[in-house]
């Protein structure tokens, strides 16, 4: 199994970069694990304190869990992934099932921050945007698709997600085997990473 861990700070494009690595890859092989998935559960939480969470700090994410998941991937064993709700900032109580594939991609803001998740990925890869196209995105899909309003995306991205970023994000390039622009001149770099993942699975 191959697993390739895919960061970068928020906004940065990693959804659009997975896609363009899988593309023309056999869907069969490949599978996905969202760090999002792993947020911790704040079920013993009410939603005024849930709401007031920096979900920006790597302590946010239950990175016990992904470990032992992604060592299950790799012994060849089913995991039941957590399912979340950014509306509710919390776990749903679902679970979906992830098979082990021969490519298992790991993609999240903080995934390179963990020394333990860190070391099992065979490829690292870091992608990299502008700060002002990150803070463009981060509003269009906070609003459309999460339910928040611009006041509240806006002054989140003041008081937790660019000082996170600056703390903990920006600096896990250094373990990046890979650093991909999130441009129109990331061809070169995709191609390579397909190129070794093809290798893998002949």
């Amino acid at each position: 199994m191959l697993i390739i861990g895919i960061a970068g700070g928020t906004g940065c494009g990693k959804t659009t970069v997975v896609n363009q690595i899988i593309n023309e890859l056999p869907p069969d092989e490949v599978g996905i694990i969202s760090q999002d998935s792993y947020y911790n559960d704040l079920s013993h939480m009410p939603m005024e304190e849930r709401v007031r969470v920096n979900f920006d700090h790597p302590g946010a994410i239950d990175f016990e869990l992904l470990c032992a998941h992604l060592m299950e991937l790799k012994a060849g064993n089913a995991v039941e992934q957590p399912v979340y709700s950014f509306r509710e900032h919390n776990r749903t109580g679902d679970t979906e099932t992830t098979i082990p594939r021969k490519v298992m991609i790991v993609e999240g803001i903080l995934i390179l921050t963990h020394p333990e998740v860190r070391d099992l990925f065979d490829i690292k890869i870091y992608v990299h945007a502008d700060s002002d196209e990150r803070l463009i995105r981060r509003i269009k899909r906070d609003v459309d698709e999460r339910g928040r309003d611009m006041e509240e995306v806006l002054t989140r991205y003041q008081t937790t997600l660019k000082p996170m970023h600056q703390q903990f994000i920006e600096p896990t390039k250094e373990y990046a085997d890979i650093i991909i622009p999130n441009n129109k001149y990331n061809t070169v770099a995709i191609n390579i990473v397909r190129t070794i993942i093809n290798e893998r699975l002949i």
